[in-house]
């Protein structure tokens, strides 16, 4: 019966003349052509985050780029998606070159590449998810190496954060053209769950006062320890990179939040040292010191986490703990993180188009290239109710694909991004218990809850994904 209803529902959204959305823009000689896609944005309102109404917003799409002529193909690659006929140095594990003026992933053979990846590949644990796994593939290693075969076939060629690694480790043992994949250590959320005093909150870990346990003594041992894990890793070329954690909460307030602790907490007492230092009471604080406090914050954090992760793994790039709030924009900050990254990873909410000029900043502050590590919107069409999570609301599954094209190919023109995340493989599941509070009824994923695609929004992927490497060569020209 569900399917039934989802089925006339996006039948019903589909039909231009009920829902002229979208109308084509000429412009001219002057620039490419876009079009007009509707969208809900979620804004805070009398202290409430809500969805606004419908607005247009200017959407560039691979086939409306002026003097751009889509290949029937794309040029050709490799096992791992790279690009044969361009190549730098292979080290037999991923890396990142900067060649001319551009920043490029290394696959392990030295060909260029694109890191095009979804988010948490997994099953479902829902009744119903568990049920259609075995209606739909049979067995749970047959779901890994189909699902494997439907993103490569679509471009995609990585896992990213919160994927069943373990599964993929294991399907790429007995595939010939394996998937790449990430895996998220969670070094912080992970020692406050020994040392106590961290909530969930809706898409991450909570800390005191949004102070993480950075000054503790015992967390720099505590990282040692954990580390050791990804030894059993560091040998494996389809391994991408690691992340070491997920948003955490480095803010400007970030001072004033540790000054706030109990006497006792090693934060507050780091907190109280930087006053001294700077011979100021709490009423003397300036910004100018946040921004001091926030960047080192971060370098202590940052500085731990890499020294232990590269002390048993020197293979594989350390690529960040998914920065999603005010901290990718601060200067101080990201010039003290940045010389401990391989790749600056961001979850980047909240634009349709992602801003040039604060891309620029990112890498030329920590001088590494980025990669967005979630994005999404979620479509009317599906039927659910789509009030949890920070993506966009559009009325068609096609919309999300234009959505997907129109972000991407500001990321490819930027020519410091190194790939994409997007969030995520499966729509939740209203019927699901225990999950987090931002993942409970939306249209997230690229496969309803019977593992069945979103075939108008995957069109769209694969037509931008199949084209990567021509894009860059045009935007390059331009």
């Amino acid at each position: 019966m569900i399917k039934i209803f989802t089925a006339v529902v996006m039948l019903l959204f589909s039909c231009p003349l009920l829902f002229g959305q979208k109308k084509e823009v000429p412009a001219g000689k002057q620039g490419p052509q876009y079009i007009v896609v509707d969208a809900q944005k979620r804004i805070t309102k009398n202290g409430k985050s809500v969805y606004n109404a419908y607005e247009p917003f200017q959407t560039r799409t691979v086939e409306l780029l002026t003097g751009f002529h889509p290949a029937k193909k794309g040029p050709a690659s490799n096992k791992y998606g790279g690009l044969k006929k361009q190549k730098a140095t292979a080290t037999g594990f991923f890396h990142v070159e900067k060649i001319g003026d551009r920043w490029w992933g290394v696959d392990p053979e030295g060909c260029l590449y694109v890191n095009m990846a979804i988010n948490s590949i997994s099953m479902g644990k829902s009744p119903r998810n568990e049920k259609a796994v075995i209606d739909k593939f049979g067995t749970p290693q047959n779901w890994m190496k189909q699902t494997i075969g439907m993103l490569q076939k679509n471009g995609f060629n990585c896992a990213g954060s919160w994927s069943d690694y373990q599964s993929i480790v294991e399907a790429n043992r007995t595939i010939k053209k394996p998937l790449a994949y990430t895996i998220n250590w969670n070094f912080m959320s992970g020692y406050g769950k020994v040392r106590g005093g961290t909530f969930q909150q809706p898409g991450h870990t909570g800390y005191p006062n949004d102070a993480i346990f950075v000054f503790d003594p015992g967390f720099e041992t505590f990282c040692d320890s954990h580390a050791r894990q990804v030894i059993a890793f560091k040998d494996d070329p389809n391994l991408f990179g690691y992340f070491s954690d997920n948003e955490m909460p480095f803010k400007l307030k970030s001072l004033d939040n540790f000054l706030a602790l109990p006497d006792s907490e090693s934060g507050r007492q780091a907190a109280e040292q930087l006053l001294k230092e700077k011979g100021i009471s709490k009423e003397q604080i300036t910004n100018q010191h946040r921004e001091e406090f926030m960047a080192l914050v971060g370098e202590k954090y940052f500085s731990i986490v890499s020294k232990a992760i590269k002390k048993y793994d020197p293979n594989h790039m350390y690529i960040g703990a998914r920065f999603y709030s005010e901290e990718k924009n601060h200067e101080k900050f990201m010039t003290a993180v940045g010389k401990y990254l391989d790749i600056v990873s961001n979850n980047y909410y909240n634009y349709w188009t992602p801003d040039s000029a604060q891309m620029a900043n990112w890498t030329k502050w920590t001088g590494r290239p980025f990669i967005i590590t979630e994005y999404y919107t979620k479509g009317e069409d599906s039927g659910m109710p789509n009030q949890s999570g920070a993506g966009w609301i559009v009325r068609t599954q096609k919309d999300r694909g234009l959505f997907y094209q129109n972000y991407n190919l500001a990321l490819i023109e930027s020519k410091n991004c190194v790939g994409w995340h997007y969030f995520k493989y499966q729509d939740n599941d209203p019927d699901a218990k225990g999950v987090d509070p931002s993942n409970t009824d939306a249209n997230k994923g690229i496969v309803n809850n019977y593992y069945e695609v979103w075939q108008p929004m995957m069109d769209k992927m694969k037509e931008l994904n199949g084209q990567v490497y021509n894009l860059i060569d045009y935007f390059d020209r331009k």
